[in-house]
């Protein structure tokens, strides 16, 4: 039974490292000691080790002890051994074509959908839905594919933003960007604002946190989806 926490951030304005998420991420990993934190969505700036360290206090908080990913010989074998995983933030593209160099996507999914703990933040979140066509991140590399993890029947947009009607931007807005994305494909879209979460057991999908979600279908009016409905697709 799948068992994810799928999160649009991973710090919330005027809080701390997941300090929002804390006691939703200690009983995601009730039934394990150590998760496997996976560093490579930071493309510069911060090293692995880094990353890795800036998690492992938080996880220490809750007595989660924290190893990177990128210690193992075979990322793979250390995907199909562990009991918890969380995928950080930062360039989508980077973390999938990482994903794909390390031969770490498909042993991932596998254990997801056999019920591994999953905890994913902003590029981590992502990579849950069925490609990853809607970040908003550049595409500073070429993965090999945009398809992605798949384990939720909809692609996502986190830190989604609202149109602000008093902004001089001339640029597109977020919803425009997705609607163009849906003259090119079916899949839908959920738009997860900053604080919010989705928590998925087994088939069923509920959103959390303080604010709603924008529901993007093609040839559909988008919609809001209050915190703590079943999502639906």
């Amino acid at each position: 039974m799948k068992n994810l926490i799928i999160a649009s951030t991973s710090t919330i304005h005027g809080g701390t490292y997941l300090s929002y998420l804390l006691s939703e991420i200690s009983e995601l990993f009730s039934e394990t000691n150590e998760v496997i934190f996976i560093p490579y969505a930071r493309p510069g700036g911060i090293s692995h080790d880094k990353y890795t360290e800036i998690a492992s206090e938080v996880f220490s908080k809750i007595n989660k002890n924290i190893v990177g990913i990128h210690t193992f010989d075979n990322p793979s074998e250390a995907i199909k051994n562990t009991k918890g995983v969380f995928v950080g933030g930062g360039n989508t593209f980077v973390l999938v074509s990482q994903f794909y160099k390390n031969q770490v996507m498909q042993p991932l999914r596998e254990a997801i959908f056999n019920g591994l703990p999953y905890l994913g933040t902003s590029a981590g979140s992502n990579i849950c839905g069925v490609t990853i066509n809607n970040t908003n991140d550049m595409p500073i590399v070429y993965p090999p594919s945009f398809k992605s993890l798949g384990v939720v029947p909809f692609n996502l947009n986190p830190h989604y933003l609202d149109p602000d009607p008093t902004s001089k931007h001339m640029g597109e807005t977020r919803e425009t960007r997705i609607k163009e994305f849906h003259t090119q494909s079916t899949i839908p879209v959920v738009g997860i604002r900053e604080g919010s979460w989705m928590q998925v057991k087994g088939n069923e999908i509920i959103l959390k946190g303080e604010h709603s979600a924008r529901i993007f279908e093609q040839d559909k009016t988008p919609f809001e989806l209050e915190s703590g409905s079943l999502m639906g697709f």
